[in-house]
């Protein structure tokens, strides 16, 4: 398996090991209302992980993060260029002497791996890490999370469209309109719920005993040569019409099952035979009332974020914080009621907006399903 190297891995692959455990103390000045489980840790991210892992090890369910992007800038609330005071202090402690010759790109690894590695022993065996990420780094974290979470835990890699109008800045003229959340899974137990499948085209004009249909094709994708026997005549019982299969695609069932649909009066004819024939499918024929999970996010990009976050804070505290709808959406994906969701790279809080929006979700399904 191909593996990353950079200079100072060497000093951090056992560092988790070495960072020692603290006491988790509650400021009630601070505190607000009832805990409920919940909390809000300040500090270092690497040190709070290490105090919270005795309590929730192999416990958490949903883990997002949205690190910094290493995009080299330096003048955000968040320094964005792995050079602050800290983090040059934590390197030259850590990597020693080498600290000196660490790239950018170095430095964020070195930075990445304890934490990912600390993360990883949170998720329970079902539990899945959503990371955002752009291009400056999406291909270095691509192998970093292969090498701690095993590439074959590794989920999807999810596309966000957080511009929404076209940028017109780039000297090369290209407008970078996209970010990526890579998705990677504790174990192979992972499932997401899907997508509700749309049921409006679904209607029973003619009184169908079998309940509300919808016209669908019945043409294959496979060629006489790769599948014969889907290459046959298909012949209307009442009139006798013939309908020849697509000459390279063919009919999506053998004469068998073909048979058997138009014996129970599921094949919808055409008027002539020029027409093709097509199947009525039911929603009572369907397996699950969800499809998959599009890998291309449908939520708002950053405008709407930043237009949340002034809402509640003021304009211009936080450059492009995440929408809560994002997260949300990711959350609901692989989360219940019960689940336990974990943000290290907490930021302007909206994981926590987007999990309390979550909760309100599910009390209304819940209610729902009761009444």
């Amino acid at each position: 398996m191909p593996t990353l190297d950079w200079i100072g891995k060497k000093a951090v692959l056992n560092h988790h090991n070495e960072v020692p455990f603290h006491l988790l103390r509650c400021n009630p000045d601070l505190s607000v209302g009832e805990a409920n489980g919940n909390m809000l840790v300040q500090g270092d991210n690497l040190l709070a992980l290490k105090a919270l892992l005795p309590y929730y090890s192999g416990q958490v369910k949903c883990i997002y993060i949205d690190p910094p992007y290493n995009t080299g800038n330096e003048n955000w609330v968040y320094n964005d260029n792995v050079n602050s005071p800290e983090m040059r202090e934590w390197l030259g402690k850590i990597v020693g002497g080498e600290a000196e010759d660490l790239s950018r790109h170095d430095k964020w690894l070195c930075m990445m791996y304890p934490r990912l590695i600390l993360l990883q022993e949170f998720l329970s065996d079902d539990g899945v890490i959503f990371v955002s990420i752009d291009d400056t780094e999406v291909c270095n974290l691509r192998l970093l999370m292969n090498e701690i979470f095993n590439p074959g835990n590794w989920i999807c890699t999810l596309i966000w469209k957080r511009r929404q109008t076209p940028d017109s800045r780039n000297l090369n003229g290209v407008s970078t309109d996209h970010e990526y959340v890579l998705c990677y899974g504790k174990s192979s137990k992972v499932r997401f719920k899907g997508q509700a499948k749309d049921l409006s085209k679904y209607s029973n004009p003619d009184n169908d005993p079998n309940g509300p249909w919808m016209s669908d094709n019945l043409t294959g994708l496979a060629n006489a040569i790769e599948r014969p026997n889907l290459h046959y005549d298909m012949v209307n019982p009442i009139t006798g019409d013939k309908y020849p299969p697509h000459p390279s695609r063919g009919w999506i069932f053998g004469k068998e099952r073909m048979s058997e649909l138009i014996n129970q009066d599921k094949i919808l004819w055409p008027k002539n035979s020029s027409g093709r024939p097509r199947l009525k499918r039911y929603i009572s024929d369907m397996k699950s009332d969800t499809t998959g999970f599009s890998t291309i996010l449908d939520a708002p990009g950053n405008v709407v974020g930043t237009k949340e976050l002034a809402s509640i804070l003021g304009p211009k505290i936080f450059a492009f914080p995440k929408p809560s709808e994002l997260i949300r959406i990711l959350i609901d994906q692989v989360t219940d009621k019960s689940s336990i969701v974990l943000d290290s790279f907490a930021g302007s809080g909206t994981t926590g907006q987007a999990v309390i929006c979550i909760t309100r979700l599910l009390s209304l399904r819940l209610s729902s399903q009761t009444n």
